[in-house]
Order: structure tokens, then sequence, then C-alpha cells
């Protein structure tokens, strides 16, 4: 259990594509159904005589039947209600009153399918064992090795059982010549809402692949993911898909579509909130296979030491069925006893590295976090100004807005990952998609990454215990977002394992890349909001959508004298040039004693208290732009 510091304000660094993490309300339904139904108390007056018995039981009798012709009425109107409000052909958001009673705005989907039901009336496990015997023969084979033994690496395209559009629009398109739109992938243009995906060969500079070089064996893996895809949060500063459907919902059947936006005549919000959607679970899930595929061979080490792996992930429910699944891929079923899980706590007041912002109160600034959004609003307002100009005439009886606009396309990318596809997809050009996708490469920037003020010392906790593992020694000094409970204790955090996996948000993935001064990421930085700079090293897509990944890998190599250590962040090896003393390698290879002593300084000259308690403050635009993700310096 970690230990709670000082309790804090709620987070507003908590943020995925400018959404804050709210606390679940139980609904209405659910406090109905904790009312207990109370027996009638004993009668403690005089005794009744024999007509007051008659009578009564006569009166009984008549409550009754009124009881059972009030039943039987109720469910007639219910029957009446439903065919008029469930079966009517327009079911769209808002368009009628019973949405209401069953999902408030903030619960989100306006059709909910409660599954599993609450009592099924044909359960019964006893007659269903999973265990039976008879298992046949059970032995296993050698362990995979794909990443030091196949001739090439297999790539991940990040999208399998997903539909796209069949075609986009083509109103003031700029792609429209271009015959490369044709090959147009949409669901490499979401950002944060992106599936993961093999971003490729030369992405980030080196033409490289992440298997182990000529010469090298990769000994050991540090392996960090974010959760698989999820519905939305409950709550947005900017578009979100909950906000625009209680706006619709308090303009009920006073709006209609036609044209492109037609479908919505029938269209009823299905999204959930915050938790795994089931492509979601498959993205972990395949996660754990294609690494138990390429680095198997590094569970030899636990068995020669008699040991078992422990992984990481945090008390949310999408981040521990996210780590859940990555062990049944990696493990398979059952995996309890091939692993331990440490499930850190994620809320105020707990020191966690897999969420720094919670013990960070200058990460909870609203008013640093409405920076980025500031540069989200500003760059909508140009890059869909076309797109709202050609659907708000779509829509009578609404007034549409720019950042309704933009929820249509967060609207694709969730529907897409929830339900498989999204009618919202294809109202777009794939200009404005590109434009789209560049807005959440300004809000993540400003926000968690290079741009952010408390980016690197909301990282460098992570960066510290990267250091124990690395060099096989405790945390000299718990300064930061780090866990002195959970960090000093050689069982829940070991310090000579082979492999290591931890899971966390996008917001973090980002942090820790800041905070490891990989500045090849920031080199076009401080980004515009007027426009999209021709080549840009900052993509959100390729660095944090769903499921991202990095692979810390360790080399021994016979044509160097000393230890390896290489980045690999979705299947794309990065130069590490930007880590003081780290060689410009074609394998993006660094000496692990050089890139020890270069994140050692990192960790010391990042202050955490100033960062996080200092009283400091940055201006919005030009003003104040940082390529370093940290605040102004310390005033003497």
């Amino acid at each position: 259990m970690a230990v709670p510091t000082e309790q804090y304000g709620r987070s507003y660094g908590d943020l995925e594509a400018g959404e804050e993490y709210k606390t679940i309300r139980p609904s209405n339904q659910a406090a109905i159904e904790q009312e207990a139904l109370l027996s009638p108390k004993e009668h403690s007056g005089p005794a009744e005589t024999t007509h007051e018995v008659a009578s009564k039981s006569t009166a009984v009798t008549r409550t009754r039947v009124t009881h059972v012709l009030s039943f039987v009425a109720g469910i007639l109107a219910c029957a009446v209600v439903q065919y008029f409000f469930i079966c009517s052909p327009r079911t769209a958001v808002g368009a009628t009153s019973h949405v209401d009673a069953f999902a408030s705005p903030e619960a989100g989907s306006t059709e909910v399918h409660q599954y599993p039901p609450s009592s099924p009336t044909n359960a019964y496990p006893s007659l269903f064992p999973t265990s039976v015997g008879y298992a046949g023969p059970t032995p296993t084979g050698a362990e995979a090795a794909l990443i030091q033994t196949a001739p090439a690496y297999p790539l991940h395209t990040g999208a399998p059982h997903l539909v796209s559009p069949l075609s986009f629009s083509s109103k003031h398109n700029a792609s429209d010549s271009d015959t490369s739109s044709r090959h147009f992938d949409i669901f490499k243009h979401w950002g944060n809402l992106s599936p993961w995906f093999s971003v490729g060969t030369g992405a980030f500079g080196l033409d490289s692949t992440p298997e182990a070089p000529d010469t090298c064996e990769i000994t050991g893996l540090h392996f960090l993911h974010r959760h698989g895809a999820r519905y939305p949060t409950g709550y947005a500063a900017y578009g979100g898909p909950a906000n625009f459907s209680s706006r619709l919902h308090n303009n009920a059947a006073k709006w209609n579509t036609h044209g492109a936006l037609g479908f919505m005549n029938d269209w009823t919000y299905k999204l959930g909130e915050e938790v795994l959607t089931p492509f979601g679970r498959q993205q972990l899930f395949d996660l754990g296979v294609s690494m138990r595929i390429k680095y198997g061979y590094l569970l030899k080490n636990f068995t020669e030491t008699n040991t078992l792996p422990v992984f990481r992930t945090e008390s949310q429910d999408r981040m521990l069925a996210s780590a859940q699944n990555f062990a049944i891929g990696f493990f398979g079923y059952p995996f309890e006893d091939q692993y331990q899980q440490s499930v850190t706590i994620e809320a105020d007041g707990y020191n966690n590295t897999l969420s720094p912002y919670k013990t960070c109160p200058n990460a909870s600034s609203k008013k640093r976090a409405s920076r980025s959004l500031h540069y989200v609003r500003q760059w909508a307002d140009i890059y869909l100004a076309n797109a709202h100009a050609r659907l708000a005439p779509l829509m009578e009886g609404y007034d549409l807005s720019v950042e309704d606009v933009y929820t249509f396309q967060q609207m694709c990318a969730y529907e897409t990952v929830a339900i498989g596809y999204s009618s919202f997809c294809g109202l777009f050009t794939e200009e404005e998609w590109k434009g789209f996708d560049y807005s959440l490469d300004l809000f993540f920037w400003y926000d968690s990454a290079f741009g952010s003020p408390v980016a690197r010392v909301q990282g460098i906790g992570y960066v510290q215990e990267l250091l124990a593992r690395l060099t096989h020694t405790p945390i000299p000094v718990h300064n930061s977002s780090t866990n002195a409970t959970l960090n000093d204790s050689p069982i829940t955090f070991p310090l000579d394992h082979s492999l290591y996996v931890d899971a966390t948000h996008e917001v973090v993935v980002l942090n820790i890349i800041t905070a490891l001064n990989l500045t090849n990421f920031a080199a076009d930085g401080p980004l515009p909001a007027d426009h999209v700079p021709k080549h840009r090293s900052f993509k959100v897509s390729h660095l944090a959508p769903f499921a991202t990944n990095v692979q810390f890998q360790l080399l021994s190599c016979s044509s160097l004298s000393e230890p390896q250590i290489r980045i690999v962040i979705n299947d794309g090896v990065t130069p590490l040039t930007s880590i003081r003393g780290c060689p410009e390698q074609k394998d993006g290879m660094c000496p692990l004693s050089t890139f020890i002593d270069a994140q050692r300084e990192m960790v010391k000259t990042t202050d955490w208290e100033w960062g996080c308690h200092g009283d400091w403050d940055v201006p919005a635009g030009p003003a104040w732009n940082t390529t370093t993700g940290y605040p102004p310096e310390r005033r003497a």
C-alpha cells in the first residue's frame, strides 16, 4: 500500500485530449436499487376485536385488488410510453424525454446495454467447471526470441476489426489531386486517440529497425506502455462527446438534420466512460503476445534465479484491465502464478511515478492547463472554418459551433474504437483530419511535453526508477513522485531483473520523454497555432497513441567494449544524440555508462519542489515558451 502524502486539490494535469478525469458517481438507478424493502412494523397497541379484524381483512383485500389493478395499469402505461418514446422512428440524442430518466448528461450514453445481467436466471457455476482434468500432453517448448533470431521485424498496422469511411468529404480538399490520398489512413491522424501502429523505419531520423543490430544481443528490456483504447472521459474543457450529447439533450425535439448530417436524426450516443473498449482490450492482449514472441527468452533468467517478474500498473479500471490483458497475452491463461502484479494507487496525495500529477500542485492549475487549450481553440477556428461553413446549414434548430464540429471529429475516433465504425468520419476532408491530428499535437506539446512548464518534473520520478534498475542500486533520495514504501523494497521494486513492464497514461509517457531530454522531438518547437509546420518531429500519434509502447533495450555487443542502451518508441528507433555524451550512432545506441551519467545530471538539475510547489507563472502566447518542459528559473 502506498503511503499517502499531504492531500492536494484535484489534479487538472491528468488530461487526455483536453479532458480531466472525474470521479464516477453512482447513477440514480443505482441509488434506487439500494433502497431496502422494509417489513411492516410489529403491532404493539391493544388487541383488536373480531369486528375490527374482519374490517381490516376486508380493507386489506380491497387494497390488494387496488394494488394489482394499479400494477397492471402501470405495465400498460409503460408499454405505451416505450412504444412512443423508444420505438418511435426518431431516437436521436435529446429528441425524446425518456433519455434523461435513464442517463444524466454526466453519465454519457443514451443507449445502455447493461451486460452482464445482474442476476442471470441460468447461472450455475458448479455445473460449468473449467478444470475437469484430461488436459492431454502439456510440455512446453523453447521460449521465442524473434528480436534476436528473425531476419525481419514484424510491423503492427494498428487497427484490426475497425472500419474506416469508404470516402472522405471532397469539398475544399487540397489533396484531391494527390494520388497518395487514395492511401490516406485516418487511424494515423487522431493524435492520442489513434490506435498504436509501427511508425516505420526512419520515422525518427534513423535508418534502423528494433531487432538486435549485428554483433549485438539484447540482454534486458524495460518496457513502458499506455492503456488501450477507452471510452471518453466524462469531462472535457473543449469539445467532448458527453458535452455535445448534453447540449443536444437541452435542445430536445427542436433540431433536425439533412444531407451529410441526415444520419443524426436516428443517431444515439452509445459511448460509456473511461473504461476500455473491446478493441482496447484486444490491443493490450495483442501487445502481450507480440512481446512474448519477441522477448520470451528473457524469462529464462527468472527460471535460473527462481523468481517471478514484477509488472506495475495503476488502480484505475482501464489501467488494471490493460495490465491484465497484457499479462494474458504474454503469459497465457491462467496467468496469476506466472508473475506478480504491482497495483499502485492513483489518487490525490499518493506518490506514484505513473501518475505524478497527483502530488504536483502546480500541474493541477487550471490556469496553466487552459494555456494549452487556448492554442487548440485558435487552431480549430482556422482549420475547421470550411467544415463549419459546410456543416452548419445542415442542422436546423441548433446553432452548430466550431467546437461542435471539432467534437464531431472526436466522436469519429471514439465511436470507431468503441463500436467499430462511425458515420462522423466521412464528414471531413483529409486535410481537416490532418488539422485534427495537429490540434492534439498542440494540446499535448503545451500540456504534457516540451512546451509544458511541469512536464520534466513530472517525468523525473520515473527516470529515477529507471536509473535504480539500470545501476541495481536503490533510489538514494526520494525528492520527486517516487514512493519510498514501494521503491525501497526489493520485493515490490526489484533491481536485478532482466524484464520490467510498466503501464501508465499518455501524458506520463510524454512527461518521461521530456525528462529523458529526448529533445530531437522538440526540434521544431514551440509549435505555432496558425499553421502546421511542414516538417515536424513532435507527433502525438507517433509518440502517445492508445497502447503506445516504449522499449528500453539493453545490449551486449562483441564489437563494442561496454554495454549499450537504446530507446524504441512504437517500433521506431530513437536517436539519443540529445542526451549529453551519447554519440551519433546508426542504430541509436549509447554506452550505458554515458546514458546513466547524463540522466543522473538531469535528476540533479530538476527541482521538484520549485516545479511543483514554487510560486511561478507563465503567460499565454509567445511571451514565454519553453522547449525543455521546465518552469522559469528560480528567482534569486
